[in-house]
């Protein structure tokens, strides 16, 4: 296998053990880096203290391992990057990219498309709360790997969004984007609930003038009520099957089909030779 320019990541928040859900993701974007000779590295994306759950990064990293997947390098904690991200919000206001807001959530319409209410200052006798990034008038679109040509229209986004939280914490959206230019990241696979951020952060990566990586969104995991599966959900193979199962039953998710009753080793040799994307079921992406 010769050596690839890839650089792959899984970069879960540590609000709760790792899921079905999570696995898929993790799985597809594991061998979409590896099945070429690339990398794939582990970012633990915790910079939300209210939501996380203790122990939850520790967990993941182990679960992660037991079920065979190791990243080339140590593991990025966003809670370790706090000045980098700083400084980036700080380029995006004194650029005018960025503005502070004073709007509460209750301040919002109820179509949750920001109506720029503080784009030109705020009113007399209200504090700054959040910081907002000015969402430019273009269009945006970028061509997933996997499901093709993708377009947001201005009129179609959530318009101005927050990228420093009234909380003081720093937004998803800006360290997500600062942390793959950080680490190299060429490839982003992951689920197609954050199909809608992603335009997100490409307008973020053009303003930081970041060269953004390659975008591939996986079908959802849905429970059998049709909902997202989600770490609440008890029946789940990574904690209830052994390794070899889960991984199994996550390439078939991903519409590979590998033999049945190989070891774990044998399960990833098998993947890495015979992982072909264009078997994901097109209905379910």
């Amino acid at each position: 296998m010769k050596p690839s320019s890839v650089i792959g990541r899984f970069a879960p928040s540590p609000t709760g053990d790792l899921h079905f859900g999570s696995l898929v993701a993790a799985v597809g974007s594991y061998l979409e880096a590896k099945h070429t000779g690339g990398k794939w590295l582990l970012r633990i994306e915790d910079i939300d203290p209210p939501r996380e759950v203790p122990g939850s990064s520790a967990r993941i990293i182990a679960d992660l391992a037991r079920l065979g997947m190791h990243p080339d390098g140590p593991v990025l904690y966003q809670s370790n990057r706090l000045e980098d991200y700083q400084f980036y919000l700080q380029r995006l206001l004194e650029s005018g990219l960025a503005y502070p807001c004073a709007c509460s959530r209750r301040d919002l319409p109820t179509s949750g498309i920001y109506p720029g209410t503080c784009r030109n200052g705020i009113e007399n006798g209200k504090k700054p709360r959040s910081v907002r990034f000015r969402h430019s008038e273009n269009d945006c679109g970028f061509d997933d790997i996997l499901r093709g040509r993708q377009e947001e229209s201005p009129a179609g986004g959530t318009g101005d969004f927050v990228v420093r939280r009234a909380d003081g914490l720093i937004a998803y959206q800006l360290a997500v984007i600062v942390d793959d230019y950080f680490q190299g990241i060429t490839q982003v696979v992951r689920g197609a609930d954050l199909l809608d951020s992603t335009f997100r952060q490409l307008r973020l990566q053009n303003a930081l003038h970041f060269q953004p990586p390659e975008y591939m969104h996986l079908p959802i995991v849905l429970s059998e009520d049709g909902r997202k599966l989600g770490k609440r959900f008890d029946a789940d193979p990574v904690r209830h099957e052994n390794p070899a199962i889960a991984v199994a039953q996550a390439l078939g998710f991903l519409g590979q089909n590998p033999p049945r009753d190989l070891s774990l080793s044998a399960l990833w040799d098998w993947a890495m030779r015979h992982w072909d994307r264009s078997n994901i079921c097109s209905q379910q992406a």
